[in-house]
C-alpha cells in the first residue's frame, strides 16, 4: 500500500508539472513541430520518454497499436472522449494537426513495451481464464478475440499486455457505466456489462503481467 501511495503521489506531481500545464502544451502548437518533439517535450512528462509511464494514472503507450492511438488522440482533440482524466490531462491538445497525430502515434507504437511485475498468481490464473474463454454464464466474450493471443491488440483494438492493472480497471468501469465518456466503447460496454469488480481485477492482473512465454510478443509491430 505504501508503494502504491508513492506511485500515486508521483503521478499527481507529474500531472501538476507536465500534463496539466496547458501553457507548455501551447509552446509546441505550431503544425511545423514534429510529433516526436511533442512526444519528448510534452507527452513524456506523464507517459515517459519511451512511453513507459511510472504512474497507473497514465497508460503505458509503448508498443500500443498505432490505429488505436490515432483514434484516441483524435477524440481528445475534439473533446469527444470525456472521462475525467481525459478532460484534465488531454483536452489541451486541440492544436494537434492530423500529421502530428500520425507522428505521435507512430513514435509511441514503435517503442519497446514493458510487461508488469507478476502479482497474485491465483488472481492472474483467474484472469487468464477470462481472457482466453470469457465468462459464458455471464455473456462476457473472451478478450483474446479482439486483443490478440498475447494481448498485442488488433487494428483499432488496443494492446493490453503490460498495461497498468489499475488503469485497465478504471477503463472497464467507465465502459460499464459511463460509455458515453468513451465514444468508441460500445463494443466494450457489451463485453464487460456483466463483469464484477473481481472479474475486472483478475483480467487486469493477468494482462499487466503476461506469462513469460508471451515475452516474444512484447516487441512492437513492425512498420507501424
Amino acid at each position: 500500500m505504501k508503494k502504491m501511495a508513492q506511485i500515486i503521489s508521483l503521478g499527481m506531481l507529474l500531472a501538476g508539472s507536465g500534463c496539466h500545464d496547458l501553457d507548455r502544451s501551447r509552446a509546441v502548437d505550431s503544425p511545423a513541430v514534429a510529433g516526436k518533439t511533442i512526444a519528448l517535450q510534452v507527452c513524456s512528462n506523464c507517459h515517459g520518454v519511451n512511453g513507459v509511464s511510472v504512474s497507473p494514472v497514465f497508460p503505458k503507450l509503448a508498443g500500443q497499436r498505432k490505429e488505436y492511438l490515432v483514434d484516441q488522440l483524435t477524440d481528445f482533440k475534439v473533446h469527444a472522449r470525456s472521462d475525467p482524466n481525459a478532460q484534465r490531462f488531454m483536452w489541451g491538445f486541440t492544436h494537434l494537426s492530423e500529421a502530428q497525430i500520425e507522428e505521435l502515434a507512430a513514435y509511441f507504437s514503435n517503442q519497446k513495451p514493458v510487461l508488469g511485475e507478476p502479482g497474485d498468481q491465483s488472481l492472474i490464473g483467474e484472469g487468464k481464464a477470462i481472457y482466453a474463454s470469457g465468462l459464458p454464464d455471464k455473456g462476457v466474450a473472451a478478450c483474446v478475440s479482439c486483443h490478440g493471443q498475447h494481448g498485442e491488440g488488433m487494428n483499432q483494438f488496443p494492446r493490453l499486455a503490460g498495461q497498468h492493472a489499475d488503469y485497465i480497471i478504471k477503463q472497464l468501469l467507465i465502459f460499464q457505466s459511463h460509455v458515453d465518456q468513451r465514444p468508441r466503447g460500445e463494443v466494450m460496454k457489451a463485453v464487460c456489462g456483466n463483469m464484477s469488480e473481481q472479474d475486472m481485477r483478475a483480467v487486469a492482473a493477468f494482462v499487466e503481467a503476461f506469462p513469460p512465454e508471451t515475452e516474444a510478443a512484447a516487441s512492437p509491430p513492425a512498420d507501424q
